[in-house]
């Protein structure tokens, strides 16, 4: 007797293999107008919490949280230079997520421009989770 029942075809595709330039390719956003000279600078507290507000789609859970963001500077003019990363490269939403940072953080009073730089150097790992979404995950 055979099994005549038909295979489910799998519901998520098979992983895409990204040519290492790819990889290495430029991908930023930004946002935001230079502050008027003497403008009273955003508290680095204030930064993250608008990073805080900005959810993966996917995920909805806050890339701050995620550990997507590896890099905050803040210079003196009020401009901030944030380097973030995706929990994928092959994210679908990488280009409107690095943007959402973007303007997110272009609105807190006080911030200049704002420049979000996507890295996958390092590869982000389940290490970089905030300890609030560890205990969450029960990891």
């Amino acid at each position: 007797m055979t099994n005549n029942i038909k295979q489910p075809e799998p519901i998520l595709p098979e992983p895409i293999e990204l040519d290492a330039p790819m990889l290495d390719m430029d991908f930023t956003a930004k946002a935001g107008t230079p502050l008027p000279k003497g403008s009273k600078i955003a508290a680095h507290e204030d930064i993250v919490a608008a990073l805080k507000s900005v959810q993966d789609p996917e995920l909805m859970l806050s890339v701050f949280d995620l550990g997507l963001i590896y890099d905050i500077k803040q210079e003196p003019d009020g401009n901030v230079y944030i380097k973030m990363t995706l929990t994928s490269p092959t994210c679908p939403m990488g280009a409107e997520m690095i943007q959402m940072a973007a303007n997110a953080v272009s609105s807190v009073v006080g911030v200049g421009e704002v420049k979000v730089e996507l890295t996958f150097d390092p590869p982000w790992s389940m290490d970089r989770l905030s300890d609030e979404i560890k205990i969450m995950m029960g990891i």
